[in-house]
């Protein structure tokens, strides 16, 4: 295997020239770490152009995590608007309640102490401390995996669904050793699998800084088996009745009848089942009355 220098060199001038102007990249230190923050959990699950709107007017409402504890969870649902997997709204107002109450309002510069956030897990840590506070760490998204698995060991893709301790030891063992620049090259890695190393069946190996050091295109790109996620359908599913309910929930500021429910979702046993698991997932309060309302926000 080759040294980190060798990787190192070709990717951060192919970064230099190709990298994409996102907003949470322009800035580092205390000030940007809560908007890459967000952006971490937006990005989860979710592609980076429903993203950006949405994280703009995210940090215009909210920018800075005081603002956001100010107020009421329902309304963090509520702006979530239609990114999907709403509990990272109420993640994300939960981590920062904490970190204005525990951290004096700054999000907090180490892994370990942005593991203790709600919602933030072994990635979201690594990547916040390594693109805000330009730290040395391993970070593993689907993207970088997928880059290493070509890259050095010679695969199509990550083997299994689940981040391995070997894939771990790999990442770190080809950080550059200045903090600065491994941060650098960890979200160059990451700018690679998106725009050119992707997981499409013909990847354009022919724009690749390294493609004269990877195994995988220098044995021919062998097909291999390459676990991937499940694509699961969600017309019909209790998923989208969740979603379809939330968003009456949304589109008002008043709470709402249990009658009001009926117009977007035909099956009462899925509405019911769906509405019991809104409130058991906290992202909406029953209230005495017999009506419904976003988590604090009834009047």
């Amino acid at each position: 295997m080759m040294d980190d220098a060798t990787y190192a060199e070709p990717l951060l001038g192919w970064y230099a020239q190709n990298a994409r102007d996102l907003p949470w990249r322009r800035e580092t230190g205390p000030g940007a770490a809560w908007s890459v923050l967000v952006s971490e959990i937006m990005l989860q699950q979710t592609p980076v152009a429903r993203v950006l709107p949405a994280h703009a007017q995210w940090l215009a409402r909210w920018p800075t995590p005081a603002a956001l504890a100010a107020s009421p969870p329902g309304e963090a649902i509520r702006h979530w608007g239609r990114l999907g997997y709403p509990r990272r709204a109420l993640r994300l107002h939960e981590a920062a309640c904490l970190i204005t109450a525990r951290h004096g309002g700054q999000v907090p510069d180490s892994v370990a102490s942005l593991r203790e956030l709600p919602g933030v897990g072994s990635y979201t840590a690594a990547a916040v401390a390594s693109f805000a506070f330009g730290q040395r760490h391993a970070v593993l998204d689907t993207n970088v995996r997928r880059v290493l698995a070509r890259l050095v060991g010679g695969a199509a893709g990550p083997v299994s669904t689940g981040v391995s301790v070997s894939e771990v030891k790999l990442a770190e063992s080809l950080l550059p050793d200045a903090p600065d620049v491994a941060a650098r090259w960890s979200v160059a890695v990451m700018e690679l699998g998106a725009l050119v190393c992707t997981a499409a069946t013909a990847p354009s190996c022919g724009s690749c800084p390294l493609a004269g050091q990877c195994v995988w295109l220098t044995t021919g790109r062998p097909a291999g088996t390459v676990q991937g996620r499940r694509t699961q359908r969600y017309d019909g599913t209790d998923r989208q009745c969740r979603g379809r309910l939330l968003a009456v929930l949304r589109d008002t500021s008043q709470p709402v009848a249990r009658a009001d429910f009926d117009v977007v979702w035909s099956s009462p046993v899925q509405l019911a089942r769906a509405l019991d698991g809104l409130v058991s997932d906290g992202l909406v309060d029953p209230l005495p009355d017999g009506r419904y309302a976003l988590p604090g926000t009834a009047p």
